[in-house]
C-alpha cells in the first residue's frame, strides 16, 4: 500500500517540482505578473453625483477593472437619507455591507433592509435602488462585472417609493 501511495505522489511532486522551475525561469504568463497592493486613501474621494443619487454620499474607488478580469469595485458611503436613483448592472452587482443600516428594492418588489455583514447579490438587468435609512448611514462596498458599460442608470427614486 505505500509503494502506492508514492506512485501517485510522485506524478504529483514532479509537476510541482517542473512548476517551480518553470517560474524561476520566468517562463508562464502567471509567474510574471506580480501582486500589487493599492493603498487604501490612494485615490481620491469623489461625491455621488446629483443626477444619479440623492442625498450626501460618498465613492472611494478600489479597484478598476483590469484585464484579463472584468469585476470593479468601490467603498460607497450614505449618510442618512442618501440613496441611488434606479438603475441595472448589466452583468449583475455584490454588495457588501460594511457599517451601518440601509435600504434595498428591486423594481415591483418589497424595500428590505440591509445590514452590517450583509451580502446582497443583485442579477444582472434588475432594476433596482439602495441606500440609507432615514436615520442613520451604511457604506457597502460595491462590485461589479463590466462588458464596456457596468451600470445603466435610470430615474431617481421619489420620495414616495422610498417610504414605502
Amino acid at each position: 500500500m505505500k509503494l502506492l501511495a508514492v506512485m501517485v505522489m510522485s506524478p504529483i511532486l514532479l509537476a510541482s517540482t517542473c512548476a517551480h522551475a518553470n517560474q524561476a525561469a520566468g517562463g508562464s504568463d502567471a509567474a510574471s505578473q506580480r501582486i500589487t497592493i493599492s493603498r487604501g486613501g490612494s485615490q481620491p474621494s469623489g461625491k455621488g453625483p446629483t443626477e444619479y443619487f440623492s442625498g450626501s454620499v460618498r465613492i472611494d474607488p478600489l479597484f478598476p477593472a483590469k484585464a484579463p478580469a472584468h469585476a470593479s469595485g468601490g467603498r460607497v458611503t450614505f449618510e442618512p437619507g442618501a440613496r441611488t436613483a434606479w438603475h441595472s448592472h448589466p452583468l449583475g452587482q455584490i454588495l457588501i455591507v460594511t457599517s451601518g443600516a440601509g435600504w434595498i428594492q428591486q423594481w415591483g418588489g418589497r424595500k428590505d433592509e440591509i445590514r452590517e455583514g450583509d451580502v446582497v447579490r443583485i442579477p444582472p438587468g434588475q432594476k433596482h435602488w439602495h441606500g440609507a435609512t432615514a436615520t442613520t448611514s451604511m457604506t457597502h462596498i460595491a462590485i461589479q462585472e463590466e462588458n464596456g458599460k457596468a451600470v445603466e442608470w435610470m430615474e431617481k427614486v421619489s420620495d414616495e417609493q422610498d417610504r414605502k
